[in-house]
């Protein structure tokens, strides 16, 4: 550390020792009552305390340099993964790699800052040798090394590994924002053994009850030309198919489309495996096991009517189209046999009718909590439908029709129409609705409004309000099949009104969910390295979210076995960091107590195997001698690694740094100077005195 003078410079240090002397002169000059000896000290403490405090007055900034010696930093980074362990060259000796590994790292802790670390799925501190973790992801080890030695002296970085990367982004590109060398160690054998296995499997987490739903399983094979193997697959461990299929050459690669079908609810286990071969040098990779959950989707909507009409065969047209939901017309005579709580929505097109002739069925309806679409015309009985619901009352004089056209309602957000769809209803041709006075619930949500002629009202025409909680939909005319050929006219590519249908149907059917105590997972599939993630939310009865309760969660395996949990509260909730669990299908319930009323909740989820590290078995070392020369590093094979020692220490871009610090104080801060200057006039009065001065 050195400290000078900075601000002023050394001259005015100068000048204020030349004020010292020059008061003490002063002072001091005609005194001859005083011993020279005497004389001279007294003369110079008056010039030490003048000078300083002339020095403090101006007070000038003193500058400190400190110099630290950052070492140069070797990491170490070891793979411990699966596929290291599972394959290693001939005359590979793992204990005494472990040993030379080891012994490089003492050797090179002499000179150098050493740290090392393992590396799979996750990044830990210190060497690791029992290849247990379930992925590779080395672009998380030098995220590492970028996080933690930002600003340091990092001098080389030494990579352990056999060069199947499989999980985050390719090292390649991590080591050029690393300006060290990286010097590799070729792990695993790179001559392609023996083996037949599924690399991959293509599917939908999600699939529809009795929907038919293709797999792609991708089947390589090494060293097993000539040869035929079997793919099985099996859903919940019974054999559901079985194909053969003949390898051909050395390298062999082939995708396996599977069809299959969704015939039964809930979550379907699947795995497909390959028959095994004579000398694999692994068979954990000739299967692979994933799950498929299996929804009923379908919603059924109930079209009700007195009589045909052509109007609904254009609805359930446009219902059909999409496949996830199933339209049943039922007429006058069928409707006494029929459950209404068997469907998602009921459409009472034109009920209920003049004659009164499903007077049964329409009191089933009303006493349902169901979402209901109502369409009004020429064959409805309007007093009956102003007393089957309260949202809507038209006042009916003659009983007599009038057109009206759609006209779109600006502000309607409940679903979206194209500006495209939103022209073409305006060239459709009219609706025919029941004559009257129309007064509807001050809540409903238009969509189009009528239009007289060319006269536009305020007065709805299709429109959704909410009766008791449900949803309910008024068409107030008849005649779809008019729109349906007015779009035939205009040769449109798209059907307005087959979306118009669809949307409709679909935001009238869709479920409110209005539980008052909901757990749930982030997600529905998890792989075995992630931890499970469960929410809850607690409400009261006005709807609000507490959490004042206790929340207990009890998840069961496959196996029948429970683990209990008790949730975390939140702000306004609940949470829960179950950790890692292993493959396979679970199912959970949770409960708490609100009021002395008893709330539970379940669900279900299933954790994905990862078998990652047994789906590439030929150790890539062309990657490790790529990322070695793109770093201006080398590599090593394992028995020769103690020479790394000896590269390290013969690059001389690899050595000491000196970082200058600067620090910058004012005299004045210094409390050791008033100190010194108390002292010496102290002195100075006090040997004065002694000699009878003043």
């Amino acid at each position: 550390m050195n400290s000078f003078f900075a601000g002023t410079s050394i001259l005015y240090f100068l000048g204020c020792l030349a004020l010292g002397i020059l008061y003490g002169w002063l002072l001091y000059r005609n005194n001859k009552n005083l011993d020279k000896k005497l004389q001279y000290g007294l003369t110079a403490i008056r010039i030490i305390a003048v000078t300083a405090i002339a020095w403090l007055l101006f007070a000038p900034l003193i500058k400190t340099l400190n110099y630290t010696l950052d070492k140069p930093v070797i990491i170490i980074g070891q793979d411990n993964s699966l596929s290291v362990g599972q394959v290693k060259a001939a005359r590979f000796d793992q204990k005494l790699y472990e040993q030379n590994l080891k012994v490089l790292q003492d050797k090179l802790s002499d000179k150098y800052e050493v740290k090392a670390y393992n590396f799979g799925d996750s990044v830990g501190d210190g060497l690791d040798f029992k290849n247990q973790g379930k992925l590779t992801d080395a672009s998380a080890f030098f995220q590492k090394i970028r996080d933690e030695y930002i600003n340091r002296n990092v001098g080389a970085i030494i990579l352990a590994t056999d060069g199947i990367f499989n999980h985050g982004g390719n090292p390649l590109y991590n080591i050029n924002q690393i300006n060290a060398p990286v010097y590799t160690i070729a792990l695993g054998d790179s001559i392609p053994k023996r083996d037949v296995l599924i690399s991959n499997v293509n599917y939908n987490n999600i699939v529809y009850l009795d929907d038919d739903f293709t797999i792609e399983v991708q089947v390589q094979a090494f060293q097993n030309d000539g040869e035929n193997t079997a793919l099985t697959v099996n859903q919940n461990g019974a054999k559901i198919q079985q194909q053969n299929i003949a390898i051909a050459g050395n390298s062999f690669i082939k995708t396996v489309p599977v069809k299959l079908r969704a015939g039964k609810i809930g979550i379907q286990k699947y795995t497909v495996q390959l028959s095994t071969l004579q000398n694999e040098i692994t068979t954990k990779n000739n299967s692979q096991t994933f799950y498929v959950e299996v929804i009923d989707g379908r919603q059924k909507v109930l079209l009700a009517a007195a009589a045909p009409h052509p109007d609904l065969s254009v609805l359930k047209e446009a219902i059909s189209l999409n496949k996830h939901y199933e339209a049943k017309v039922a007429l006058a005579d069928d409707l006494s046999s029929i459950d209404p709580l068997k469907f998602d929505l009921i459409v009472l097109y034109q009920l209920p009718d003049v004659q009164n002739l499903s007077t049964a069925f329409l009191q089933k309806v009303k006493a349902l909590k169901r979402p209901t679409w109502y369409i009004l015309g020429a064959q409805s009985n309007i007093s009956a439908f102003n007393q089957m619901q309260n949202q809507v009352n038209l006042g009916v004089a003659n009983g007599s029709i009038q057109e009206v056209y759609p006209d779109f309602a600006n502000g309607f957000t409940n679903f979206n129409l194209s500006e495209e769809d939103k022209k073409q209803f305006s060239t459709f041709d009219p609706l025919l609705m029941p004559f009257g006075r129309l007064t509807v619930n001050a809540s409903a949500t238009p969509i189009f409004n009528q239009r007289i002629g060319k006269v536009s009202t305020q007065q709805p025409l299709l429109f959704f309000t909410n009766e008791n909680g449900e949803k309910v939909g008024y068409l107030m005319g008849e005649g779809l099949w008019r729109w349906k050929l007015s779009e035939a006219e205009n040769e449109s590519q798209e059907s307005a009104l087959n979306d118009l249908i669809s949307k409709t149907v679909q935001y009238l059917s869709v479920k409110d969910d209005k539980r008052r105590f909901k757990v749930f997972t982030s997600k529905s599939a998890f792989d075995e390295n992630e931890s499970i993630q469960f929410n809850g939310t607690l409400y009261n009865e006005s709807y609000q979210a507490v959490n004042e309760p206790e929340v207990n969660l009890q998840v069961k395996n496959e196996a029948g076995k429970y683990f209990n949990y008790v949730f975390s509260k939140t702000e306004n909730g609940y949470q829960l960091d179950a950790g890692t669990m292993p493959a396979g299908n679970y199912s959970y319930v949770a409960n708490t107590l609100l009021g002395g009323q008893k709330y539970t909740a379940s669900g279900s989820f299933y954790v994905n195997a990862l078998i990652a590290e047994y789906q590439q078995t030929t150790a890539n070392h062309q990657l490790l001698n790529t990322i070695s020369k793109q770093s201006s590093g080398k590599l090593f094979m394992p028995a020769d690694l103690l020479k790394i020692a000896d590269e390290i220490l013969k690059n001389e871009n690899i050595k000491t740094i000196s970082y200058e610090d600067r620090k910058y104080d004012e005299v004045i801060n210094m409390k050791w100077v008033f100190g010194l200057i108390l002292v010496l006039l102290s002195i100075e009065w006090f040997l004065r005195k002694r000699n009878g001065e003043l």
